[in-house]
């Protein structure tokens, strides 16, 4: 049987305090989860610090370090055939390319791109390579997704993910965009 309780007995039923209790614990937890979240996504890296070195095998056989471009800018380049975000960085990424690779900078030998891709399928990230017209010389594919050695040294848990750095080979900015990268060698070229 049905009874309709009035708004005082509704109210000894309910134990209004628990129940806010409730819903602030899971608030709490929730935002905590969110921070959690950020703080192991976000880059280990940040700007002032000396970009680590490696050493892997680029996409055409050669054997490659990151330190042989020192005296360059270098775009270092964590990206995967499967992410969206990534591939329309890369129809940025090219014309930035162009345009930049013949330039003479103050202090500097060059840019150059170094694209480290995260990926399962060999044959997937070379489609994405040629389809994207990413044709700067530096890449390298590891297919252990974000347990593959460079990718665990700069803690990549998420892409795209870059980092612009200087011809000394120190980070000068984390996830810069195109058009950020672009004025900023602008800025260094020789007149």
């Amino acid at each position: 049987m049905l009874r309709i309780v009035s708004k005082a007995e509704y109210s000894k039923i309910m134990n209004w305090s628990l129940v806010n209790k409730i819903l602030n614990i899971a608030l709490i937890i929730l935002v905590a989860g969110y921070i959690i979240k950020y703080l192991y996504q976000r880059p280990k890296f940040d700007s002032g610090e000396k970009a680590k070195d490696f050493t892997s095998v680029l996409w055409s056989g050669e054997k490659f370090s990151l330190s042989n471009l020192q005296g360059k800018y270098v775009l270092l380049d964590f990206w995967g055939s499967w992410c969206g975000p990534c591939r329309k960085e890369n129809a940025d990424l090219v014309p930035l390319y162009s345009e930049m690779k013949g330039k003479n900078f103050i202090n500097a030998g060059g840019f150059e791109i170094v694209s480290v891709g995260i990926e399962n399928k060999k044959e997937n990230w070379e489609g994405a390579i040629k389809n994207d017209r990413m044709d700067w010389p530096y890449h390298i594919g590891e297919f252990e997704k974000f347990n593959g050695p460079i990718a665990r040294l700069y803690s990549v848990r998420q892409i795209p993910t870059t980092y612009l750095i200087n011809p000394e080979g120190m980070i000068i900015s984390v996830n810069p965009s195109p058009d950020k990268i672009r004025s900023y060698l602008l800025e260094k070229t020789e007149k």
